[in-house]
């Protein structure tokens, strides 16, 4: 598809993703929402990027004028947008983020009436639509029939109910200190206000948005400075959230990073101890460490795999009734609780976790240590089929003949291929990983 990508439609705001684009696009989603209206609504939130007004603007724009009705709900993390898009009865929901991405990037993510993320059919219908002048001529309304929009404030507190009921009510945060980096992002009102209702110390730390700094040097992708934080206050744990809330970083009681995929064996394995977990296993993504499927193997517990994003994980999830998954680089899935990773959510099992257990959090989390594994983003001339390099199938069972996993694809956006080796055996990854680089370089340089 040329606009949507694995998780929407995203790029440099004002560019690929311009004010014009932003406004057809909406006008092609509402389009395609008017088939199946219900309420005639749509729920349009952002996270606290500048161009998050320009694209706002936009979408109401293109909403309105295809007659649809819109309620914007302001700074909102992504999870939140699809809890409220079906708790307010909304025939859908568009959040504006470009997630992790520097202020300078932007995005538009699209949820239908139950708050789940648009499967890759209807994507492609809407951008079938997004092409079509004559159909998005002809769906523009006039007089009483063109849309209206309406700025609302208080649903914030909807979605705060809805994270303390995901945490158990005996349970209190009272003798827990928190730091929190909320990235300068879409939780920098939520999150500390959820601690603080359930008892929490909590310091807070990248709470000042001004709509460039989000995500800059901090939060999820850049957790050293609440790892820092953590150490001198002597805290119990700290969360670094990414810009629109739906991924999470922790970090020990020593300021040491968890590892992805310890976070989601150590908590599936908790989740089956409180008969909380469905489907006898956990869905991750190919990228996730072969520690993690020997850890649930030990507990008789399987590990699906799926492609990279969080909504191919979700499907998996659906497909095999299991109502736990996610991605090692932080989205985390409590199907029971959630439509998306969400955060806050995770936030909550986790410390819930922690009282229950007793232990200090690097205690817990030292349950799981991953393999050493080494990714390499190799600059490509040309993109050949991967079944089509001579060679390659050897060179696949070569390295699986000494005990090395390895996963080769290519960028869906750059001319990159994107190579993953992993094994027990540090030294012998190294120089397997040289061997492979010069492979490629050979193959695809040509």
């Amino acid at each position: 598809m040329k606009l949507f990508g694995t998780d929407g439609v995203r790029g440099k705001a004002g560019e690929k993703l311009s004010a014009q684009t932003a406004m057809r696009l909406a006008m092609a989603a509402g389009i395609y929402f008017r088939k199946y209206s219900v309420t005639n609504t749509i729920l349009l939130g952002k996270d606290t990027r500048k161009s998050g007004y320009m694209i706002e603007t936009a979408i109401v724009a293109g909403l309105t004028a295809v007659g649809y009705n819109v309620l914007q709900i302001g700074p909102m993390p992504t999870p939140a947008v699809a809890f409220l898009t079906e708790n307010m009865r909304c025939d859908a929901g568009i959040m504006i983020s470009a997630s992790h991405n520097p202020f300078y990037d932007n995005g538009i993510k699209f949820f239908d009436g139950k708050g789940d993320k648009l499967e890759e059919d209807i994507e492609a219908e809407i951008e079938k639509i997004y092409f079509n002048d004559e159909l998005i001529a002809n769906a523009q309304k006039t007089m009483t029939e063109i849309g209206a929009n309406k700025r609302i404030d208080d649903v914030i507190g909807r979605y705060i109910v809805q994270i303390k009921n995901s945490f158990p009510k005996e349970l209190t945060l009272k003798n827990l200190r928190v730091v929190l980096d909320v990235a300068n992002g879409a939780a920098y009102k939520v999150a500390p206000t959820v601690f603080s209702e359930l008892g929490a110390d909590v310091i807070v730390i990248n709470d000042e948005p001004n709509g460039s700094n989000i995500n800059q040097g901090c939060g999820a992708l850049h957790p050293e400075e609440l790892a820092s934080e953590v150490k001198r206050l002597r805290a119990d744990i700290g969360f670094a959230f990414d810009g629109d809330a739906d991924r999470i970083v922790v970090v020990d009681e020593r300021g040491e990073v968890v590892h992805g995929d310890a976070l989601i064996g150590v908590l599936a394995t908790f989740l089956n101890e409180q008969n909380m977990l469905k489907g006898g296993g956990v869905v991750a993504t190919v990228m996730s460490n072969a520690a993690l499927e020997d850890h649930l193997a030990s507990h008789d517990l399987k590990l699906i795999r799926a492609n990279v994003g969080d909504k191919y994980v979700l499907e998996l999830m659906k497909k095999h009734g299991i109502n736990f998954g996610g991605e090692q680089s932080g989205h985390v899935i409590f199907n029971d609780f959630a439509k998306t990773g969400d955060g806050l959510v995770t936030s909550m099992q986790i410390v819930a976790m922690i009282l229950k257990k007793g232990k200090k959090v690097s205690e817990i989390f030292s349950a799981i240590k991953p393999y050493p594994q080494i990714l390499l983003n190799l600059k490509i001339s040309e993109k050949k089929p991967l079944d089509k390099i001579d060679g390659l199938k050897e060179l696949e069972a070569s390295l699986k003949k000494d005990g090395i996993r390895a996963l080769f694809r290519y960028s869906g956006t750059e001319n990159l291929i994107r190579l993953l080796l992993e094994g027990k055996n540090q030294a012998l990854v190294e120089k397997r990983m040289a061997e492979v680089e010069k492979f490629f370089i050979k193959a695809l340089n040509a």
